[in-house]
């Protein structure tokens, strides 16, 4: 099978993903009350699922690695699923979950500076996780954190994604050098 037509069915898959997705909470409303969307719920959802897809797709035409696009993978997902939970209930749940934006702004102006290179990229993960650990421990030594809210829960949630785009990084990096091999071999 040439790799053309594993990509279009890996892509396929992908957006019938993306789809399925955003049809689960309207199927789930037909059957339950405690499911409530309204239509901004679904335009934001869809803007957020297809934008990350979007961004999938042309990045990963730029470089064919398994560790390059999983990686891509990981950060995109990553910073889906920050967007995702901070804008359902916040991470902190007080006023510095705005913080969390610029978590964002790093990682797409690191991305957008390496011009989607490897070694760029792994760079701009790397300074995506340094500025959600800042963002976290800032929130919490500066009180900005509701008493309802433990530095336990909010520690956890740092960590994780912390660990999110340092593994993004990380595969970033094993791309940069196998990228680099391939350039030595020449």
């Amino acid at each position: 099978m040439s790799e053309t037509k594993t990509f279009n069915r890996w892509m396929v898959a992908r957006w019938s993903a993306a789809v399925t997705l955003l049809a689960i909470p309207a199927v789930a409303m037909q059957f339950s009350d405690q499911v409530v969307w309204g239509p901004e719920d679904f335009i934001v959802a869809a803007v957020l699922l297809f934008g990350s897809l979007t961004a999938y797709e042309f990045v990963s035409r730029m470089n064919v690695d398994a560790a390059y696009r999983t990686g891509l993978a990981v950060g995109i997902g990553a910073l889906f699923l920050l967007l995702w939970v901070n804008g359902a209930v916040g991470i902190t749940d007080g006023s510095a979950d705005a913080a969390y934006l610029l978590v964002v702004a790093v990682a797409a102006v690191g991305a957008l500076v390496a011009r989607f290179r490897p070694g760029g990229m792994a760079m701009a993960m790397w300074s995506a996780a340094i500025a959600m650990t800042v963002v976290g421990v800032v929130a919490l030594a500066a009180g900005l954190v509701p008493e309802f809210n433990s530095a336990f829960e909010v520690l956890g949630i740092t960590a994780f994604f912390v660990l999110l785009f340092g593994g993004s990084a990380v595969l970033f990096r094993e791309a940069d050098k196998a990228a680099s091999h391939d350039r030595s071999a020449r």
